[in-house]
């Protein structure tokens, strides 16, 4: 499914170090309720064979049951050079996981009747020009707006920017705002990266604040999230984790560069498993979005056939559990990263890597299938 194993772009060394360093969990966070013994020592089996088959250098993974924050732990390291651990409260880059705290900063203004859904997004973000069809928040934020994601080849220097912007919307709207639609809004599920820009931008026009300022108020402070914040390479960020690739013979090197601060709305925050468990119990919870609302927003939307998509605003979704569940996963220079929740079951899981071109879905579905007792299938031959 797309919104899962999103397009990554393209150690052996360190992981025996690794785990002399640490053991296996590095710290763990309660909040007043604990995960199940059983289940947690199958979780930290799981992730510690994911992490050797695919060399991992460090991650962390926080539970949400019963609504409630149970589990939240490190494994490896956050810096290899340094042999520093990772923890529950490393900070990782977020990638595409951004898109889902952007949809619910568009919701809550949909919600206070401060943006219309529908109406075109030029009449809060000005900065958008005029297209041959009208374009709308809810497109952007289902994919279906027509918004080009990043061009192909070595000529795309959005991929691997390296030039800072001290404001995330005009900068990143400079990239791409004058380009042409590649489909007719509302016809067809193209991703786009960029298309959450636009979203980024509609919300500062409907608010009166600068986008960043409007998520940490509205959003981060409302769900405890005390340490998300922007991917800002200049800042010293305590616990920000070093990012990591590999090369095709599994050594593990340090990713190219990238500056991701023209894209914060879709892919330029950086959080740690707390934080995203605190984000995820919020909205179980109904902290963030009236009921109706939220569940809107998980409604996976239709397109000009008729048919619908498996995503819904800013959120993927899926059965593959037997029961709905909502998502998001994420991929860029150093990071790989994935959100999962079971509404029905009050259940969530969060994975972040900080290892890019790894996939993070499938552990986070593997630790949600134990947290739910569920059977786990056959391995593939």
């Amino acid at each position: 499914m797309g919104w899962r194993k999103l397009r990554v772009q393209g150690a052996a060394f360190g992981i025996a170090l690794m785990w002399f360093f640490l053991g296996a969990i590095i710290a763990q966070s309660g909040g007043g309720a604990n995960l199940a013994p059983e289940k947690r020592s199958r979780m930290e089996a799981v992730t510690q064979k994911f992490m050797t088959a695919n060399h991992v250098p460090g991650a962390s993974v926080a539970i949400v049951e019963d609504g409630k924050p149970v589990w939240a732990n490190g494994f490896g390291n956050a810096d290899l050079e340094n042999g520093a651990p990772a923890t529950a409260s490393t900070l990782y880059r977020l990638a595409s996981v951004s898109k889902p705290v952007t949809a619910v900063g568009a919701l809550q203004l949909w919600q206070r009747g401060k943006l219309g859904l529908d109406d075109p997004v030029q009449k809060y973000c000005p900065g958008f020009p005029q297209k041959p069809w009208p374009v709308t928040t809810r497109e952007l934020l289902s994919h279906t707006g027509g918004v080009r994601h990043y061009r192909e080849g070595p000529a795309d220097m959005e991929i691997g920017n390296t030039k800072h912007f001290d404001d995330p919307i005009q900068g990143g709207l400079g990239f791409f705002a004058d380009d042409a639609l590649v489909a007719e809004p509302g016809t067809k599920f193209r991703y786009s990266t960029q298309g959450f820009t636009v979203v980024g931008c509609a919300i500062e026009g409907a608010s009166g604040a600068k986008y960043v300022d409007y998520e940490r108020e509205n959003v981060f402070l409302l769900a405890g999230m005390t340490h998300t914040v922007p991917d800002n390479r200049f800042a010293i960020i305590p616990e920000r984790t070093r990012f990591y690739q590999k090369d095709d013979s599994g050594r593990v090197l340090n990713a190219d560069f990238l500056d991701s601060s023209y894209k914060v709305p879709g892919g330029g925050w950086l959080s740690s498993a707390e934080d995203m468990a605190r984000f995820e119990v919020a909205l179980l919870g109904d902290k963030l979005l009236d009921r109706a609302v939220r569940d809107l927003m998980w409604t996976p939307q239709p397109l000009g056939d008729g048919k619908h998509s498996h995503y819904a605003l800013g959120w993927g979704t899926g059965r593959e559990l037997g029961v709905l569940d909502v998502g998001h996963g994420g991929s860029q220079q150093g990071t790989s990263t994935f959100i999962m929740l079971v509404p029905e079951r009050n259940a969530g899981v969060v994975v972040l890597i900080n290892l890019e071109g790894v996939e993070a879905s499938d552990l986070a579905t593997e630790l949600m299938r134990i947290l739910l007792g569920l059977p786990v299938p056959p391995a593939k031959k």
